[in-house]
């Protein structure tokens, strides 16, 4: 049958992506095509090149052949803040909150790229200093709100439960206002309940923002219930890539990975 949504714009193409660690091919000839509003899966067994993956997609490595496109825009080898201004942003497998700062300054520290104030009027606070910092407090709290996150805004990061920290983080990457979010192992370390919230926030930010979404898991129920389609990796190359439903049933998926 054929896609209905096959004109919808592509928001991450990748062509033929490379990348060699010495006499090691840590991704080897990687092709993704995800389109606007899609939620997509990226998975494989441990060292299969997942991550490696999504540091060159957000520039923390730089592949040793092929281009990544955002938007029909080369973004290939470009520094990672200039990639996460173009619209990518992302979550890590260990989460990386500032511990020290409160809830809402975790999600205010997402939004200030987004803040039209040059150094000077910060510094010396001036009006239109002021006028920024609240919107920006403003749009936080908002944010919060969306992962019912709102109540905890004057708690410090590093004692929120680890479920709500890992919620939080989500919250930080979409206050810089992504066109895709990369989401790397989103659901380690939660229990069955946490799981399933998580599922719920996945799905109601993608439906809300209309956002795109690339993960990282291994929690095949998750990826089961919300992802539309997967590309699977092994030894940095791919295994199987389709419609979820097909790919978690192919036999040379089922053999390297999920029979495991």
């Amino acid at each position: 049958m054929a896609d209905m949504n096959d004109n919808r714009e592509v928001v991450l193409k990748t062509d033929h992506l490379c990348i060699q660690f010495g006499g090691l091919k840590a991704v080897d000839d990687v092709n993704l095509e995800i389109k606007k509003g899609e939620l997509y899966g990226l998975i494989g067994p441990n060292g299969a090149g997942k991550t490696t993956v999504f540091n060159i997609l957000t520039g923390v490595y730089k592949p040793t052949s092929g281009r990544v496109y955002l938007c029909g825009e080369d973004i290939t080898g470009k520094a990672p803040a200039d990639v996460n201004r173009k619209g990518i942003a992302r979550t890590f497998q260990n989460i990386r909150l500032f511990g020290k700062l409160t809830v809402l300054e975790n999600v205010m520290v997402g939004l200030s790229n987004q803040i039209p104030c040059s150094v000077f009027e910060s510094v010396f606070r001036l009006p239109r200093h002021k006028k920024s910092e609240k919107e920006c407090r403003e749009r936080a709290i908002e944010l919060l709100k969306v992962f019912n996150l709102d109540e905890y805004k004057d708690h410090l990061a590093s004692n929120l439960p680890y479920g709500k920290q890992r919620k939080l983080e989500i919250a930080r990457a979409m206050a810089t206002n992504p066109k895709l979010l990369l989401l790397d192992e989103p659901a380690a370390g939660m229990n069955p309940n946490e799981t399933q919230e998580l599922m719920d926030d996945i799905t109601f930010i993608r439906e809300k923002f209309g956002i795109t979404i690339l993960l990282i898991e291994h929690d095949m129920r998750l990826v089961g219930g919300i992802c539309e389609k997967l590309t699977v990796l092994n030894f940095g190359t791919e295994l199987a890539k389709g419609e979820t439903d097909v790919v978690l049933n192919h036999p040379d998926v089922v053999k390297a990975y999920i029979g495991e």
